[in-house]
């Protein structure tokens, strides 16, 4: 048993369906191991299933969640736009297909996994909940942030330097410029400080 099996049979067990035959979960391996990915990776869905189970007291779902976390990263193709929506289009048909989950689940998992386009403020509080988890690397120890942000680079190695340093400028400055960069005080406390201490830092080596 690695490190997904447990939480994929609690996902299930949470939701309160029949869990999916296992060639499933051995395609979302093989989906985070594709080897155009040097972030989005095994290390990056076991980084935040690590983080769900200490902060899984604050899901009001928690099966969706899992579920949502799962799939969020299925699809991810850095030449596209709409990698979310192939990944939420992927948990979907898994619910649908395996296991016969009611319509409503369906489309609260889809719009979870479409909160991490981080294009719009969550708006419900497990959709607060997923995308803090998803963004808890903004906050790691500066070393590891460090290592982050090489490793977005190489999934990006194809962008013009010139380019790249425009996007990821953007990006940078986006989380910082709102209120708060996390949605729950859980990772706020943990983490706000030292993410907006690290994007600063990456700003000024981008400038």
């Amino acid at each position: 048993m690695d490190l997904l099996d447990r939480p994929w049979a609690r996902c299930f067990a949470d939701l309160d369906v029949a869990e999916p035959p296992a060639s499933e979960l051995a395609e979302i391996r093989a989906r985070y191991s594709e080897p155009h990915r040097a972030y989005h990776t095994l290390q990056h869905l076991d980084d935040c299933l690590i983080w769900f189970h200490h902060a899984r007291a604050l899901a009001q779902r928690p099966g969706e969640v899992a579920m949502a976390l799962f799939y969020h990263d299925a699809v991810y193709d850095t030449h596209a736009r709409d990698s979310e929506e192939r990944s939420a289009a992927l948990a979907a048909a898994a619910l649908e297909e395996h296991c016969r989950a009611d319509p409503d689940t369906v489309e609260r998992v889809r719009a979870l996994v479409l909160a991490t386009k981080h294009d719009a403020a969550p708006d419900s509080d497990d959709a607060r909940l997923l995308v803090d988890i998803d963004l808890a690397i903004l906050g790691a120890a500066s070393a590891r942030f460090d290592e982050y942000e090489r490793q977005v680079r190489l999934e990006y190695s194809w962008v013009a330097p010139e380019d790249f340093r425009k996007g990821r400028g953007d990006i940078l400055r986006h989380f910082p410029a709102r209120e708060t960069i996390y949605a729950t005080e859980f990772f706020r406390t943990r983490f706000e400080s030292a993410a907006r201490a690290n994007h600063a830092r990456s700003l000024a080596s981008l400038a």
